[in-house]
């Protein structure tokens, strides 16, 4: 009997000693410390045959890219931006027309900001300290990433007046707040297409005036002393033909995707195939995200 109260108070004592000392958190199991997902509204791959997109052009020669990424049906801008957000399809996340703001199907799940799950909510979920950004032009693209995960929201209306107002808003918040995540979306080239018509000289002219701030977009990642931490893609919502999208020709349906940094495999094309929800995957796996069970998406092949 002495023998068995001596050894319950030893296990009480270890106990409570145990319990004064700290528990270590494990560190997540990033690829890279900062993502900058660049998307380009309007950006048909079939442009890379004539674009004269310097920046761009580096950055696939040093990274991964595939000029064969499908988007989802309808080719036009909520239903894709959502898909590219959500890992998955209209069927679940239900966001199915070109200006969507809230599900025109009932998602098939939603988080507990009562949105289905994002990249953004998803990385929210696993590092609540992160700095996450969006900035855009589109109002439109505000009801597509679950604002509430965010911590910096900006609706660049500037741009009405300053063409370069996008790439200053991504330059200074990069340098200050060197993000985790961060959303660049640059909207003026559909409305080009739309106005002038795709594949036709004055399309061209504005794709290379935003490929002039992609590059100073990467110049900013290497001034914030984050670019050998950071990973970056470009791609796009949809292309489009003559004056339109939203159909099922390949230049509607086929655009870009550009990884290239810390970890990803240099100077290869994916042969794989690829979906628009495949993004929110792959920058899942970057950040050692296990998807949610309702997501598609599949992370492409692309690190070392």
């Amino acid at each position: 009997m002495k023998y068995t109260f001596l050894w319950v108070f030893v296990g009480l004592l270890l106990s409570a000693c145990s319990g004064n000392q700290p528990v270590k958190e494990q560190e997540p199991a990033w690829k890279a410390k900062h993502v900058v997902l660049i998307g380009i509204d309007g950006w048909g791959a079939y442009s890379m045959e004539k674009a004269q997109v310097p920046h761009i052009r580096s950055l696939m020669e040093n990274g991964a890219y595939t000029l064969k990424k499908r988007s989802v049906l309808p080719s036009s801008s909520a239903v894709n931006w959502a898909s590219m957000y959500m890992g998955a399809g209209p069927e679940l996340h239900g966001y199915c027309e070109w200006g969507s703001q809230v599900p025109d199907l009932p998602s098939r799940v939603v988080n507990k900001d009562g949105i289905f799950p994002t990249i953004f909510s998803e990385l929210r979920a696993v590092a609540p300290e992160a700095e996450i950004g969006n900035i855009y032009e589109w109002e439109g693209i505000r009801y597509l990433v679950d604002t509430l995960a965010l911590s910096y929201d900006k609706h660049v209306v500037e741009v009405a007046q300053d063409s370069t107002a996008v790439s200053r808003f991504a330059i200074d918040y990069i340098k200050d707040k060197k993000p985790a995540l961060v959303n660049v979306v640059f909207d003026v080239l559909d409305h080009v297409g739309h106005a002038a018509g795709h594949d036709t000289p004055a399309y061209y002219t504005k794709l290379e005036e935003i490929d002039g701030y992609v590059g100073q977009i990467v110049q900013a990642m290497k001034d914030a002393g984050i670019w050998d931490e950071s990973i970056i893609i470009v791609t796009a919502d949809h292309g489009g033909i003559e004056k339109g999208h939203g159909g099922r020709t390949m230049q509607e349906m086929e655009t870009p995707f550009i990884i290239c940094g810390k970890h990803v495999k240099k100077g290869i094309v994916i042969e794989e195939s690829m979906m628009q929800f495949d993004i929110a995957s792959t920058i899942a796996s970057i950040f050692g995200i296990q998807q949610p069970q309702v997501w598609i998406g599949r992370p492409m092949p692309v690190f070392e």
